[in-house]
């Protein structure tokens, strides 16, 4: 079998730590971790920290940097040079070193960030330095046991498809033991090849975040407002608090045992702002001095999640609503301080809430839909960057809470998303209103949306078999109905085209292609995908009302999908 044959080759040729690891290995384990390779796509690689070619190590790391290096070379650009961030994770500093000495082994001028840094930071600091492009450490909210690895090219976004699997050939024309190149990093240096960087960028970074405030007068007026953040032992720990203390906010309260980087995570197993009990430790002390609004980023502080007080206790608000309340804000701050552009716009993926758009639309702003991956959301902006003609980027959001105004970066943003959602709440505290109330406001105002994801973890040998053939049933005899709701029409983003069910019209799209399904159910959506980072399927609903009970009714039906359609 094959991967006896490479797990003996690890076993003569990997170092002695690993050796002991590899040694310890039951028989299913050598079968996982060395039945095939992590893959490398726009996502970079992301998998739990073993030995084996099929996990996150300082061999596949070396391997998938010696295949970036190998596109960077192909294109003539290593003195233009690559950026490298990591962020607390467990060898996150390990595996940042180790991709440095690939990069300076291959003669690739290296900036390595002397400690560590918010994802965001790197997405601007490879269009600050004018890099070819940049790597980032991080595994972003998975668990501890996971680490990852972030690509990105000139622009500051994430690698797209196309350069993606120009490093993936170049990663499988490098064998993993004598295909990699390596300079040590005090050698590297003295050849001037090795740069570090630190507080310098940082500076630069945090002048570009600040000025995306709008309406410094009414954080200056909320002397009040009492705010808790949590870092969730993460990269966040510094450069949020020095935001909001920069920008007038007063009382900012860090919760303790969530504060320093720490790559177990402690507090909790899941350190993602998108759920509710990261935020328990911080409601304490929210009750005790009175706070309606507390933040969280997570461990490479990219996302950001919210908590905020309601008339019956503490309410997890989910990306959506987040993004709806930044997007009714910031279009009401830019109105009222007279800054909105002529032809302002904000993007959004296609599987983010249609209540933005009906924001946008009602106030004269253009809403963009454009595929997952906050890449996407980084070149329409690149393609529509003209603000001298009155075109103006205003927000791009996710709904798995990602962020970003402002066009320094390509990448969400928790340092900026945390700054605005502050702004809001101090500017909307001044009318005795909080996040919350504003959030039934934009209902009264717009309609009764629901929005809600479920994903089934498909983990295991057999995982991606199991999504590709549950993805190619709902191709080969798409359904009419789901859950009761009549499917009025259907995109395949794989082909891509749409289908109309009454009348059997396809109509061809001028987009890229996806492994996405998206069904319109009248008003009401709901899109099925794999995820491109983690071994799920991913459900999106998107669910309307004249009444809130009545959005709910649909979504309770709808959330019977996952199990009917995966079997499980």
């Amino acid at each position: 079998m094959e991967y006896i044959k490479e797990y003996e080759r690890w076993l003569q040729r990997s170092d002695g730590a690993t050796k002991k690891e590899l040694l310890e290995m039951s028989e299913e384990e050598k079968e996982l971790y060395f039945h095939g390779s992590l893959s490398f796509g726009t996502a970079g690689l992301r998998g739990v920290m073993r030995a084996g070619t099929n996990a996150m190590n300082v061999y596949t790391v070396a391997q998938a940097t010696q295949g970036l290096a190998g596109l960077i070379i192909s294109e003539g650009r290593q003195n233009d040079g690559v950026v490298i961030s990591y962020d607390s994770r467990n060898n996150s500093e390990l595996f940042a070193r180790t991709s440095a000495e690939v990069l300076c082994g291959s003669g690739i001028k290296t900036y390595l960030f002397e400690s560590l840094r918010p994802t965001p930071v790197l997405s601007f600091s490879v269009r600050y330095l004018k890099c070819a492009a940049g790597i980032n450490i991080t595994a972003s909210h998975n668990p501890k046991q996971y680490n990852g690895y972030k690509a990105y090219w000139d622009d500051g976004a994430q690698l797209s498809p196309a350069l993606a699997d120009k490093v993936s050939a170049f990663i499988a024309k490098a064998d993993i033991f004598d295909g990699v190149k390596k300079l040590a990093l005090d050698k590297a240096k003295d050849a001037g090849l090795l740069i570090t960087v630190g507080e310098d960028i940082d500076r630069v970074y945090l002048q570009n975040v600040k000025e995306q405030l709008i309406d410094a007068e009414a954080v200056k007026k909320a002397q009040d407002l009492n705010i808790i953040y949590s870092p969730l032992n993460g990269t966040g720990y510094r450069l949020v608090p020095e935001i909001l203390r920069s920008i007038g906010i007063k009382n900012l309260y860090i919760v303790p045992e969530q504060a320093e980087p720490d790559g177990d995570f402690p507090s909790t197993p899941f350190p993602n702002p998108e759920f509710p009990q990261v935020f328990e430790a911080g409601i304490k002390i929210a009750d005790r001095v009175g706070a309606d609004l507390l933040i969280a980023t997570d461990p490479d502080a990219d996302r950001l999640g919210v908590t905020v007080r309601s008339k019956d206790g503490f309410v997890t608000l989910s990306g959506n609503r987040i993004g709806v309340i930044l997007l009714e804000y910031i279009i009401d701050a830019l109105k009222r301080t007279g800054r909105l552009a002529p032809h302002a716009y904000a993007v959004k993926s296609f599987v983010s809430t249609e209540l933005a758009a009906r924001i946008a639309r009602a106030n004269g702003v253009e809403m963009y839909d454009v595929f997952t991956g906050f890449k996407y959301i980084g070149e329409k902006i690149n393609a529509l960057e003209d603000k001298e003609n009155g075109v103006e980027f205003i927000l791009g959001f996710e709904e798995s809470n990602g962020y970003l105004r402002g066009t320094y970066a390509r990448d969400k943003d928790a340092v900026v998303a945390a700054m605005l959602i502050c702004e809001a709440a101090a500017y909307y505290s001044g009318l005795g209103m909080t996040l919350y109330d504003v959030l039934l406001q934009i209902y009264e105002k717009y309609g009764h949306f629901l929005d809600a994801v479920d994903s089934v973890y498909m983990e295991g040998l057999d995982g991606l078999q199991r999504m590709a053939d549950i993805m190619k049933a709902l191709r080969a005899d798409p359904p009419k109905e789901l859950a009761g709701f009549e499917v009025t029409a259907y995109t395949d983003y794989a082909v891509p085209e749409t289908t109309d069910m009454k009348t059997g019209e396809k109509t061809p799209l001028d987009t890229g292609k996806n492994n996405t399904l998206y069904y319109k159910l009248g008003g009401d959506v709901v899109v099925i995908r794999p995820s491109g980072t983690e071994p799920k399927i991913k459900f999106y609903y998107m669910v309307g009302g004249d009444t809130e009970e009545e959005a709910k009714e649909k979504l309770k039906k709808l959330k019977t999908l996952p199990a009917a359609i995966t079997k499980a």
